[in-house]
This record gives C-alpha cells, sequence and structure tokens, in this order.
C-alpha cells in the first residue's frame, strides 16, 4: 500500500496540481485508505486498517518542529534575501564588464568569462535563477554579435548560471544538511572544492572547443566597444574586491565556526545591503522587490517541506520506510549497486521534479540507508547535491532552460540550448564519478578544519 503513493502523487503531479498540494492531498488520500478513520465511522471496506490514526498525532508536532522551530532552515530566506540583493545591485552586469575586458582576446574569451563570473555569482548569491536571467540578458546577445555557436553560447550561460547550486553558499546543501542531519557549514566546506573543479571541468571544456573550433568561439578582435579596456586593473579591483570580501566574510565566519549558517546568511544579507547602497541601487522599489522574491521563494520552499512531511508520516505509518530500506539493501553489489541505483533513480527524477521536492522526498528514505552501509554521510550528501544540479539542465523541465528560454534573444532556438546543455550535463555526471572514485576532494576541507 505505501508504495502505491508514488504513482497516486504522480498522478497529481501530471494533472498539474502544485506538488506540494499534491503531496498533501496524497496523505489525505492514504490516511483515509490505510487508516481506521473510515472503519471507525461506521463505512465497510474490504481490507483491514493497515495503521491507526492516532499514529497521525504526531504529524503536528512533526510540521512544527520541521518548518516553524527549525533553526536552520531559517538561513534559506538570508541567503535568499543576499543573493537577489547583489542582482539589484549590478555586481554581475559589472563582473561580466569586466571580466569579458579582461578574457575577450582570448579564442572563447567570451565564454571563459561566463564561467568566471557564473562561479563568482555563485559564491555570492546562490540564486539560479537570477543568475542565469542576468548572464543571458547581458552576454548572450553580445556572443552572438561576434559570432558564437549558438548552442555553445547557450550551453555556456546555463550551465554557468546553475554553479551556485554546488558552490557555497548553496540553497540545495542548507536543505540537505537539514534533511540528512548533517552540520551544513561541514557541507559547505566539503562541496567548495568538487564546486571549483566543476568550474575549471567548464572552463577546459569550452577552451577545447575554441581551439578544434575556432569558428565557433572567436576571440574579440582589437578594442571592443562592448568591453572597452581602459583602466582594466581598476575595474577589476573595482569590482572583484567588493564581493570578494563579502565571500570571505560570510564563508570566513561560518568555516572558523565564529557563526551558525543563519548567522552567517543574515551577514550576507546585510553586507549585500551595503553594496548596494555603495553602488547606488538600494533604493526602495529594489527593497520592494527583493523582498517580494525572498518571501516567494522561501514560501515555495516551505510548503513543500510541509506537504512532504505529511507524506512522509503517512509513508512510514504504512512501514514504508522499512519496505524503502529492504529494497535498497537487496540491490546486488553491495555499496556500490545502491550508490548506482541511488543515483540513476536521483538523476531520472531530475527530468521531471525540482531539487526541493527532490531533496524532501527521496532524500530521508536513502539516507539512513547509506549510513547503515558505512558511507560518510557528509561525502554522500555532496554527491547528491551534485547530482541535483542537473536537475537545473536536463530537459523538458530543468528550470535553468525555463530562465534562459524567458531571456535569451528570439534567436537562440530551444533545440540550440538543448543541444548546448548536453555537454556540460556529461561534465556534472563525470564530476559524479570522479567524487566517487576521489572522496578526499570533499572530506579533505572538513577535515582539515575539523
Amino acid at each position: 500500500m505505501a508504495l502505491w503513493m508514488f504513482p497516486a502523487l504522480l498522478l497529481f503531479l501530471l494533472s498539474g496540481y502544485p506538488v506540494a498540494f499534491g503531496l498533501g492531498a496524497t496523505a489525505v488520500l492514504f490516511t483515509l485508505i490505510g487508516s481506521d478513520l473510515l472503519h471507525g465511522a461506521g463505512m465497510p471496506l474490504p481490507w483491514d486498517p493497515l495503521f491507526s490514526t492516532a499514529r497521525l498525532n504526531i504529524l503536528p508536532q512533526r510540521i512544527f518542529g520541521s518548518v516553524m522551530d527549525n533553526y536552520t532552515l531559517v538561513a534559506v530566506p538570508f541567503f535568499v534575501f543576499m543573493g537577489v540583493m547583489l542582482e539589484k545591485s549590478g555586481l554581475a552586469e559589472d563582473l561580466l564588464r569586466t571580466m569579458g575586458r579582461l578574457f575577450g582576446a582570448l579564442r572563447g574569451g567570451l565564454a571563459v568569462a561566463v564561467v568566471v563570473v557564473g562561479a563568482l555569482l555563485a559564491a555570492s548569491t546562490g540564486v539560479v535563477g537570477a543568475s542565469v536571467v542576468t548572464i543571458s540578458v547581458l552576454a548572450l546577445p553580445v556572443m552572438l554579435k561576434y559570432g558564437y555557436d549558438r548552442g555553445l553560447a547557450a550551453g555556456t550561460v546555463a550551465a554557468s548560471g546553475t554553479l551556485g547550486q554546488i558552490i557555497p553558499p548553496s540553497i540545495v546543501l542548507i536543505i540537505l544538511g537539514d534533511q540528512m542531519g548533517v552540520n551544513v557549514g561541514d557541507l559547505f566546506l566539503g562541496a567548495l572544492v568538487p564546486g571549483l573543479v566543476l568550474s575549471a571541468l567548464y572552463l577546459v571544456w569550452v577552451l577545447v572547443t575554441a581551439w578544434v573550433r575556432p569558428q565557433a568561439a572567436p576571440a574579440l578582435s582589437g578594442e571592443s566597444d562592448d568591453f572597452p579596456m581602459e583602466h582594466l586593473a581598476l575595474a577589476v579591483a573595482r569590482t572583484l574586491l567588493p564581493p570578494l570580501a563579502l565571500v570571505a566574510i560570510v564563508l570566513g565566519s561560518l568555516f572558523a565556526g565564529i557563526a551558525s549558517p543563519t548567522e552567517a546568511g543574515a551577514m550576507g544579507a546585510f553586507g549585500a545591503s551595503v553594496l548596494a547602497f555603495a553602488n547606488g541601487r538600494l533604493t526602495m522599489a529594489n527593497v520592494r522587490a527583493v523582498a517580494q522574491s525572498t518571501v516567494r521563494l522561501t514560501s515555495m520552499v516551505f510548503v513543500i517541506l510541509v506537504g512532504a512531511t505529511a507524506f512522509a508520516v503517512v509513508f512510514n505509518a504504512m512501514e514504508g520506510n522499512w519496505l524503502v530500506e529492504d529494497l535498497l539493501l537487496a540491490v546486488p553489489g553491495g555499496e556500490a549497486g545502491f550508490l548506482a541505483f541511488v543515483m540513476l533513480t536521483i538523476f531520472v527524477l531530475g527530468f521531471f521534479l525540482d531539487f526541493i521536492e527532490i531533496s524532501f522526498i527521496v532524500v530521508p528514505l536513502v539516507a539512513p540507508v547509506a549510513v547503515g552501509l558505512g558511507l560518510d554521510p557528509l561525502w554522500f550528501g555532496v554527491l547528491i547535491a551534485m547530482n541535483l544540479q542537473t536537475s537545473f539542465l536536463t530537459p523538458p523541465f530543468g528550470f535553468s532552460l525555463f530562465y534562459l528560454r524567458g531571456a535569451a534573444p528570439p534567436a537562440i532556438g530551444t533545440g540550440e540550448i538543448y543541444r548546448g546543455v548536453m555537454p556540460f550535463i556529461g561534465i556534472q555526471l563525470l564530476m559524479l564519478v570522479v567524487i566517487v572514485l576521489f572522496p578526499g576532494l570533499v572530506l579533505w576541507l572538513p577535515g582539515l578544519s575539523g
């Protein structure tokens, strides 16, 4: 009976019903089917109840504890506010213009600049939608103007904008830390090196493509009107130092143990507001827009968490957790078979579900089994985060693809966007293999700090 909850949830999703309410509706439906509620009301049913509704008395406490009394998740609105405020402050625009001037004379230099800016925005904002849209509006028209291959340009922008999901501070890592019971600061430390290695692999792919196909990524000829070259050193210092200082304050205080993730997020939100004020962008209209975006995204995360908590309580009341554990432990191949099965499942789910739903539904089911098999939960969490990042690029429901499609010039078609992201999806899957083969990439920094 518990396994039938997943096909029922799929039907709700295919009907267009919002995910959060689909989770809650599935929980209510299977409470009626599997509990003694209808039997107690005198309705004859052809099966015996699987559990007593008295077991659901814990549901209000579970929801309150997961949402209202969860200090870790308070970091989410702070980091979202920080990212959106930095986007409103003009940081991305200044960074992209400066990096374009710095790398423009190099073959494939504009694509290199996009990857570098994507990594810098990831470390300072972590909001995928803002990064993809901003880079699309600023960089794609210039890349098309200088004759870049449309697929390469679109894929570079989409992939670079998603780096905020693996390079800390990351909303994904905060949610995973909460769901897996792993310290968020350790997850940030563990994901830092893999995120930088992933960015380096993006750069290698861009440079190799520019070398093999020069016409796909030409260099800027002479001095560009889009990226004038005067006072380059001053521009680099002016645009790089403020965001790097903010990142050093936020992540440095977290890594040093001075601040919790929530406190570090609060400092980041304040620092982003200071930068916006210094750039003359701290207007009432921008503050209102940032607040609305923060409330909207935070509400989405927490409402999904409420639905997922109700789903999990009913699923466990039907002893579905033991069923899943037995199923995963029966996968042939031991640890390797378990990892392959879980990673493939999360990757396929990423074609249809957002990372938030996967984190709240799947991760609580597989994390206890991973710990039981002796896998390091910190390493396993970073591995899941790297896998979840592919969900932003995999069609048909990759969120970065939607962001890019909405902001890209009409000259770039949907087929070209899909073609452009395929190599970067392959690079992300390659990073999964690298993390499995070299767990020290994840565990080195947390071990050094602790």
